[in-house]
């Protein structure tokens, strides 16, 4: 790690929109000048609808803009006209050109995550110079607020992990009496927290890649990334420019950049990093813990990176089971990423252990749905990509497995060359699994493949053809995987819904379709037939 030799608005982006004007440039709190400020926020959902409700409070003139005409753009729409938004703007026409505002260009975009930067309203906006910034851009620089507590962030990202990790994170924090709550991609905007009446003493800030691009100037006193893998390649571009958003977490890190020892990709990230002087790098592993690590020993997670003896002792944190049941490696590895967040602000042993015992994990995530004939049935429905579905699949064998979905531009050889050896069948759903079909038949062509109305097959080609969209069909499949599963597995088999996959080509997310897996099961367990067909 190096320390910083530029401003927090000259760093890196790999955005090619500008990140700050002179106007823009000294807004660093809530109190500065924003009155007036000429701004277009994209994006009238969750995110946008709290970046353009707050810019009003602060007396900015805001339009927003969305592609979206649906009953709930259009509610959002009428309530942020109420409190004041110069317009809002709807339909794929308004969100592709870059609107004026009061006969003058616009001062600032406010971006919602899931806008690509290839957006033509966001090239428009590079192409003017006019400054780009995400909502979690705008959350930071509103952080510093007179008369109120300036809560510290705890920055955590991922590929796979972050949203226990920030419920973990949480617990722990509120174990030790502060004040704190999780934020940001977990579904409460940090704008919200910010807008609070409760002063907080920290947020755990989840931080999608999506919102990492759009950030320029984060400052958080402890950052993670969890771990690394392929993933939202179709928005990125790449897996370097995704690698490159994750890796922004670490950036003007106050205290500890906290990374993943077992996997050295974001060591690197680490060591590349411009930093705040004096920041530490600090491991996690699920093995033993080297100096300035946290890990395991006799399964008692400990800490040889906070504490004055680390050389020659270790502090003992908590142990394994006051995480749960359950608990896969790759789920102690994110309480390990917890602890260290929580250890470098401040907080004492025992509450780590009491914020492990009192987090409620949620739900969709290695789930155990019920036992029926000595077989397991697992719900993690949350397995919306390759290394998710990883970690699932080596915390069990045999298995068989339930994949398939909107496959995001990931591939798959990789994941099905390592488990292949654990696998006693393969139930396909989604619209197309035609790239897990293919890289199943190159890796484990002995595996059966069962897809609906097709039996065993390896020829890629379902009897029904494409599945289609919405959600009672998307329950149909389910019901018929959850029936063929249960004809394959045998005593001593874990049925796994892991899809590696996104769920949005036949459910509206991913808790649908894991509810669509647990209503399945229940089913089953109960005598009934969900899918219409012998079990």
């Amino acid at each position: 790690m190096s320390t910083p030799g530029q401003s927090p608005t000259d760093s890196p982006n790999t955005d090619s929109a500008r990140t700050d004007s002179p106007r823009t440039g000294a807004l660093r709190s809530w109190d500065a000048d924003w009155a007036g400020l000429r701004v277009v926020v994209a994006g009238v959902g969750t995110a946008g609808f709290a970046a353009a409700d707050t810019l009003i409070e602060l007396g900015a003139v805001v339009v927003v803009v969305d592609a979206a005409d649906t009953d709930a753009s259009r509610q959002a729409a009428d309530t942020l006209r109420i409190v004041g938004a110069r317009d809002v703007l709807l339909g794929p026409d308004a969100a592709g050109t870059l609107p004026v505002i009061d006969g003058e260009e616009p001062e600032l975009v406010v971006v919602s995550p899931g806008w690509r930067p290839t957006a033509p309203l966001l090239r428009a906006a590079a192409a003017a110079g006019v400054p780009v910034w995400g909502d979690i851009e705008l959350a930071w620089r509103l952080t510093e607020r007179a008369g109120r507590k300036t809560p510290v962030w705890l920055a955590i990202t991922g590929t796979n992990g972050k949203t226990t990790t920030v419920g973990m994170t949480e617990a722990i924090l509120q174990a030790a009496g502060l004040r704190a709550i999780a934020v940001g991609n977990v579904g409460t905007p940090v704008l919200d927290a910010l807008r609070d009446p409760v002063e907080y003493d920290v947020l755990a800030v989840e931080l999608s890649s999506f919102q990492l691009h759009y950030s320029h100037s984060l400052s958080p006193l402890a950052s993670v990334c969890l771990n690394i893998a392929q993933d939202h390649v179709d928005w990125h571009g790449s897996y370097d420019a995704y690698r490159a958003a994750k890796a922004k977490v670490y950036e003007r890190t106050r205290v500890a950049c906290v990374y993943n020892a077992e996997q050295a990709e974001t060591e690197r990230m680490v060591e590349e990093a411009d930093v705040v002087e004096g920041a530490r790098a600090v491991g996690f592993t699920t093995g033993a813990p080297a100096l300035s690590m946290l890990g395991i020993v006799d399964g008692l997670l400990v800490d040889r990176a906070f504490i004055e003896e680390r050389r020659t002792s270790a502090a003992e944190l908590a142990h394994v089971s006051d995480i749960g049941d359950l608990v896969p490696r790759h789920q102690v590895a994110n309480a390990l990423a917890a602890a260290a967040l929580a250890r470098a602000a401040g907080v004492p042993p025992v509450a780590v252990r009491d914020g492990l015992r009192a987090y409620q994990p949620g739900a969709h995530r290695i789930q155990a749905v019920a036992t029926r004939d000595g077989v397991l049935w697992v719900n993690d429905s949350k397995a919306t990509n390759p290394h998710a579905a990883d970690a699932s699949l080596a915390a069990f064998r045999p298995v068989v497995w339930i994949a398939g979905g909107l496959s995001k531009g990931v591939v798959y050889d990789d994941l099905v060359r390592r488990h292949r050896d654990r696998l006693r069948a393969v139930v396909l759903i989604g619209a197309d699994s035609a790239d897990l079909r293919a890289a199943l038949g190159r890796h484990a062509p002995d595996v059966p493949v069962l897809e609906r109305g097709s039996g065993e097959t390896g020829t890629g080609q379902p009897a029904d053809g494409p599945v289609g969209t919405g959600a009672s069909t998307g329950h149909d499949v389910m019901a018929w995987a959850v029936s063929a599963a249960a004809a394959t597995a045998t005593d001593g088999d874990t049925v796994l819904m892991a899809p590696a996959a996104a769920s949005m080509d036949q459910f509206v997310s991913y808790a649908e379709r894991g509810d669509a897996f647990i209503t399945a099961v229940r089913a089953l367990v109960t005598g009934e037939n969900a899918a219409g067909d012998a079990v």
